[in-house]
């Protein structure tokens, strides 16, 4: 098995790609040793000191870390994520996350989210995904777009221009509702 390490614009994550299917769909966020219970391969990933989150995404994992060299990290976890797969153990056990509700939103805010997502899934997501990250819609409030920013987008340096120029920018053309998009 041959696994790709890719460097992303956050220089304290680092992108795994295994040459097959991580989450297929989707992707999950593990800030903690704590709330990595419903992956084993997190879990697993969270036992290499300095390993401060782990990110899945559809075909790679994002590793963030928190003092150690990339040099002394990264076979470790290659090693721990080759293990992984050629177990045969799953990469989630628990149940799958579940979106934002629409509870409580009118029907006008209701077709606004639903631009909004279609939007980030079609055009957003899959840039972000290429480095090793993910954005996530959170809420809308009265013209304002929350936003989650997770894996290697979570904490990077260029998250706010991204969210500013890119993902604000094109929102406002194609909604004009938007005003603004901020972090949630």
């Amino acid at each position: 098995m041959f696994i790709e390490t890719e460097v992303t614009p956050n220089p304290a994550t680092l992108k795994f790609v295994p040459g097959r299917a991580v989450l297929g769909e989707g992707s999950r966020e593990f800030r903690s040793a704590t709330t990595a219970s419903a992956s084993p391969l997190a879990a697993r990933l969270f036992e290499i000191e300095g390993v401060s989150a782990v990110f899945l995404g559809a075909d790679f994992v994002s590793v963030t870390k928190d003092g150690p060299e990339w040099q002394h990290l990264k076979p470790a976890i290659l090693g721990t994520i080759m293990e992984h797969f050629l177990s045969g153990a799953p990469i989630i056990t628990g149940g799958a996350e579940t979106g934002a509700s629409l509870d409580g939103y009118s029907e006008n805010d209701r077709r606004i989210i639903a631009t909004i997502e279609q939007l980030l899934e079609e055009r957003v997501r899959p840039a972000v995904a290429g480095d090793g990250g993910d954005i996530v819609f959170a809420r809308w409030d009265d013209g304002i777009v929350y936003l989650h920013m997770r894996g290697a987008c979570s904490g990077c340096p260029s998250s706010t221009a991204t969210l500013r120029n890119g993902v604000q920018n094109l929102l406002k053309h194609f909604i004009p509702e938007v005003i603004e998009v901020r972090a949630a």
